[in-house]
């Protein structure tokens, strides 16, 4: 099976008029959402800190991190995003899919709703 692509928006949290539409690839590896540098810029996002990542090939690299407006499917959330380079795929990471209540369904290459526990 191939990666679980989902399109959707992202915007600035502050002026959602400023905003982009982008194809995602659902990372349950991603702790965070990841963004290029253009697309933070064009957004007007600002950075609000740096955050140490491991990439997959195991290196450690450091990246500032925003906020951003994430829609998909209709649902929508301000969460983290890394900004990487320009070479770094788009991500969606767990930490945005679960404020979203989705989660990856691998077998059918798709999100669908995540079962919420409160105990």
């Amino acid at each position: 099976m191939g990666y679980v692509r989902v399109h959707g928006t992202i915007a600035n949290p502050l002026n959602r008029n400023l905003k982009d539409e982008l194809e995602f690839i659902a990372d349950t590896r991603a702790i965070y959402t990841v963004i290029s540098k253009n697309i933070a810029d064009k957004l007007q996002l600002e950075e609000t800190d740096k955050r140490r990542f491991k990439t997959a090939s195991g290196e450690i690299v450091e990246y500032p991190v925003s906020e951003a407006y994430i829609t998909i499917e209709g649902k929508s959330v301000t969460s983290l995003v890394a900004i990487a380079t320009e070479k770094t795929p788009i991500l969606l990471g767990v930490t945005t899919l679960e404020l979203l209540g989705l989660q990856v369904d691998p077998v059918n290459g798709k999100l669908t709703p995540l079962e919420l526990v409160i105990l």
